[in-house]
């Protein structure tokens, strides 16, 4: 049996303790026409399949929580169920395309189906057309989405030929079955932790350092999880989303990042950070520094992960500076506040939390997350994730991937998150709003853009005044005779 994470399955325990969450990612692949035929469609997509075994899998929870979930062979799997077909109404533009995000987005995956879909939506301008792939984030996340591209999609205009399918479900494990396997478990843990201890003895200098820097690092992440000045951007929220997408050239960013020796993803962040500011002027509100925390999602995985369909997340806490009205000083403390917290090891302290999490019991650990779900938090007012995309052309079916929009979701009292993704030489960011209390989704996006040209023109060198010469007097103009 194959059994979720810890933090796998503490998605599906955020979806359980908040009744208006959808915790399904999603990206939106915008193609040049003409559009596939349903049966088209569905060869493609069939074709793929036994590069991708979660899609035929389902979760199922083993009794009473004992034991952590497990991915099971749905014998009744449904293609067809999976494979939705829509159209955008005239004229087709971007914001109809984003309306009809948000409404697919804001309703949950069947849980007694594998937890996927797959949108295909017509009426584009140009005869252009589009890909929804909406997957529960218990399955992937960000970075192991890219795994996803590269194993549905082509890396030319030549489709690949159908992977041979010989699947056959395996039949489920019983409900007893389970129960004692997940008993089993548990009597396995403290052999597996005197292993661990008797290692650990074997490294005394090491462990030492270990525990040193991960007691640093704890203490940071505590730090980061203080309440944060109530702000109306950081509330209940209701089921209904907005979304709203934004675009810039990759190449201004890097020459940003370039330019003043930081990272994109600083730039990024320090774009976001101005958005913010711009936001909270707008309703009045006084963008105080400590005001907006987000929550940024950092990739851990190891070489021989990579691929892997899953989550291997930790998490950084980082104060975005709006209090500051100069772009460039707002990525500079950006580039400043994330060098502290990586010095502080506050993203391995938080890979430990669930390291340490998935070689414990895991009833006590659910029950942990689930008691710490029901009480409302006002540490994070947002969740910000930078996922760099392939780094070539895409094709389905020969037709070529013109973009690609990234989509993150809300819950627990954040009202706005931010995804960027990048493609072709694009960096696209699509930005989740809580419909009713931050109707401003499409104004945020644009501000992020405007501050990227901000930080761009402040990043330029000075260019040198050109020297105007002084014109001679007539009479030394005069031609000599």
């Amino acid at each position: 049996m194959e059994y979720l994470s810890p933090l796998d399955a503490s998605f599906l325990d955020a979806e359980d303790e908040d009744p208006h969450a959808s915790l399904a990612i999603a990206s939106i692949a915008v193609l040049d026409g003409p559009a596939p035929s349903q049966a088209e469609f569905a060869a493609a997509i069939r074709g793929r399949l036994p590069l991708v075994p979660r899609y035929r899998q389902k979760v199922r929870r083993v009794p009473f929580n004992l034991g952590r979930p497990v991915w099971v062979d749905d014998p009744d799997f449904d293609l067809d169920f999976h494979l939705r077909r829509t159209a955008l109404a005239a004229p087709g533009d971007d914001a109809a395309l984003q309306r009809l995000v948000a409404r697919v987005m804001t309703h949950r995956l069947d849980r007694d189906r594998p937890l996927w879909e797959t949108w295909l939506i017509e009426g584009l301008p140009e005869g252009r057309w589009a890909l929804l792939s909406k997957v529960h984030h218990c399955l992937i996340d960000g970075v192991s989405g890219n795994q996803l591209y590269r194993l549905v999609f082509d890396a030319s205009p030549r489709p690949h030929r159908p992977v041979a399918d010989h699947w056959q479900p395996v039949p489920g494990a019983g409900s007893l079955d389970l129960s004692l396997d997940a008993l089993a478990q548990l009597a396995r843990i403290p052999f597996d932790q005197a292993r661990v201890v008797a290692q650990a003895v074997r490294t005394p200098v090491a462990v030492t350092r270990w525990l040193r820097d991960t007691t640093r690092g704890l203490t940071t992440l505590a730090l980061g999880l203080t309440p944060t000045p109530p702000t109306s951007l950081a509330g209940p929220l209701g089921k209904s989303r907005r979304y709203a997408v934004a675009r810039t050239p990759l190449a201004d960013i890097a020459a940003i990042a370039g330019d003043c020796s930081v990272t994109i993803n600083d730039v990024y962040l320090a774009a976001v950070a101005g958005a913010f500011r711009r936001l909270m002027l707008e309703r009045g509100e006084e963008p105080a520094a400590g005001a907006i925390r987000t929550l940024v999602p950092v990739n851990v995985r190891s070489r021989d992960e990579e691929g892997v369909l899953n989550n291997r997340l930790a998490s950084m806490l980082l104060l975005l500076p709006v209090e500051l009205d100069d772009p460039a000083q707002r990525l500079r403390a950006v580039h400043e506040r994330i060098a502290e917290l990586r010095a502080a090891g506050e993203v391995e302290a938080g890979a430990a939390l669930v390291a340490l999490a998935d070689r414990e019991p895991f009833t006590p650990v659910s029950l942990i997350i689930r008691t710490a779900l029901r009480l409302p938090q006002h540490a994070i007012t947002t969740v910000t994730t930078n996922v760099p995309g392939p780094d070539q052309q895409l094709y389905i079916l020969g037709r070529p991937i013109r973009e690609i929009l990234p989509y993150v979701p809300i819950a627990e009292r954040i009202r706005i998150g931010i995804a960027v993704f990048t493609y072709g030489g694009q960096a696209t960011f699509g930005v989740t709003t809580d419909f009713a209390s931050v109707p401003e989704a499409d104004r945020f996006a644009a501000s992020v853009t405007d501050e990227v040209a901000a930080l761009r023109q402040a990043a330029r060198p000075p260019q040198p005044k050109p020297v105007r010469r002084r014109r001679a007097p007539a009479a030394a103009r005069a031609p000599i005779a």
